[in-house]
């Protein structure tokens, strides 16, 4: 939660999976399920004595948030579930050589739809059973399920959520400045930025253009207020060019702020600043920033690196602002639990991920910053009201929110440092050439299939 998931060798591996593939027998078998129950751990059944092995990446005060939803299954079941978290945190890769060697985990945690979708067309995961099914449905809008699901089965339970259209300030800053409220929409967004640097704030905006996928996340949210969703849906398939006018029209709205060294100051200076540096720029004791584009995570990021803004007081965050009038929609990621074998306690443990209890258990732990998109699940269950706000806002949109573009993409052009759509945004905000960008785009999204 900390960071976005960079998974560099995941669908190589997922490709090794798809190559090795033989149809494998488990694909599209659903358990035998008991009775749905879609808000508590009643109706899952009774395994006493049952094992299963779950990989995931969480370690630290998140893997403690995590055993805490496997202690409260294992105590209703009487199960016996077993976490491993993936070495050097790449999940992905762990569990594609695990996959590939014959001896993968019972249930995993993916990030990637793509990744899951893959995993499941080469044969290797068991869909959710009819109770599992419910449970997700019941819990979730329509558009998770949909993510978690390939050629018509449903493959995936939503489990942790990052909300990535959030915009963080520091009010100290704000108040300085003069600035009474956050701004709602791009042109109050742009002036608000000029007051800060007017007030004397260096570098109004932090860019965290050192690592490239701050910058997809940038422009996503902009596509998704310029274009809307549907056209959002077909760029992330490359089903319209990159050299769309839609493409135009976002990249010459961010270069109103990119392309503003009053409100970013240097372009070279930001692309030398990595995540991390853009939070730490807004939010250390002498900051050079008020602002900093990030998702959900900036807060955890905050705390991590031991900054003296308290979150909720000296560091608030507003939604990414509305352009032209476009109505409340996110940008959200999250990870999905799936499943590689076909044994009744899986897909009882499955059940249980997608409800309010499980979720529960996982927000509520101090520390862990996790949020979730399930929408039964009350705002109280949180630790901290920045928390809850930031899990409504997700909530609220419904199925008007969209995945990441750039996890959905291939990973040679969504995902790879220096490459492809990355390094491409990079050069976009180092020289502000709006069709030069939109041909280097396209050749790259073209590239990669």
């Amino acid at each position: 939660m900390n960071s976005k998931r960079i998974y560099l060798a995941a669908f190589a591996a997922i490709a090794m999976v798809g190559v090795a593939a033989c149809g494998g027998s488990s694909s599209g078998t659903s358990a035998n399920g008991g009775t749905p129950s879609a808000s508590s751990s009643s109706g899952l059944g009774h395994f006493a004595g049952a094992s299963f092995t779950i990989l995931g990446q969480w370690t630290g005060e998140e893997q403690m948030a995590f055993q805490s939803v496997i202690d409260g299954f294992d105590k209703a079941t009487g199960a016996n579930a077993q976490y491993s978290a993936a070495a050097g945190g790449d999940e992905a890769s762990v569990l594609g050589a695990k996959v590939n060697g014959g001896n993968p985990p019972d249930v995993a945690f993916v990030s990637l739809p793509g990744a899951l979708q893959q995993y499941a067309k080469a044969g290797k995961l068991v869909a959710l059973n009819a109770a599992a099914q419910q449970a997700v449905s019941s819990n979730y809008s329509s558009e998770w399920a949909t993510l978690g699901s390939y050629n018509g089965k449903v493959y995936g339970v939503p489990f942790d959520a990052s909300n990535k259209s959030t915009v963080w300030y520091n009010t100290k800053l704000f108040s300085n400045a003069g600035i009474s409220s956050p701004p709602a929409d791009w042109p109050s967004f742009v002036k608000a930025a000029q007051t800060l640097h007017d007030s004397g704030v260096p570098t109004p905006i932090s860019v965290g253009g050192g690592d490239g996928w701050t910058l997809t996340d940038w422009f996503e949210n902009v596509y998704l207020r310029t274009a809307g969703t549907d056209m959002y849906d077909k760029l992330t398939k490359h089903q319209i060019k990159w050299t769309d006018p839609s493409v135009a029209k976002a990249l010459t709205t961010l270069k109103q702020v990119w392309g503003n060294r009053s409100l970013i100051g240097s372009p070279s200076n930001a692309l030398k600043v990595p995540f991390t540096g853009s939070v730490d720029n807004t939010f250390k004791a002498n900051p050079t920033s008020g602002i900093v584009y990030e998702a959900s995570f900036v807060a955890t990021t905050i705390t991590g690196d031991k900054l003296p803004a308290k979150v909720g007081t000296t560091a608030k965050f507003f939604p990414f602002p509305s352009i032209d009038g476009s109505q409340p929609t996110l940008e959200a990621a999250g990870d999905f639990a799936v499943a590689f074998s076909n044994k009744p306690v899986v897909q009882a443990f499955l059940q249980y991920v997608a409800s309010p209890e499980a979720a529960k258990a996982l927000v509520s732990a101090a520390g862990s910053g996790f949020i979730s998109a399930n929408k039964n699940l009350s705002t109280s269950a949180y630790p901290d009201s920045t928390l809850a706000q930031l899990a409504q806002q997700l909530v609220s949109v419904g199925d008007n929110f969209r995945f990441d573009m750039s996890d959905q993409e291939p990973s040679a052009f969504g995902g790879t440092p220096n490459k492809g759509e990355w390094a491409d945004l990079q050069s976009f905000l180092a020289n502000g050439n709006v069709s030069a960008a939109q041909r280097k785009l396209e050749h790259d999204a073209a590239a990669a299939g």
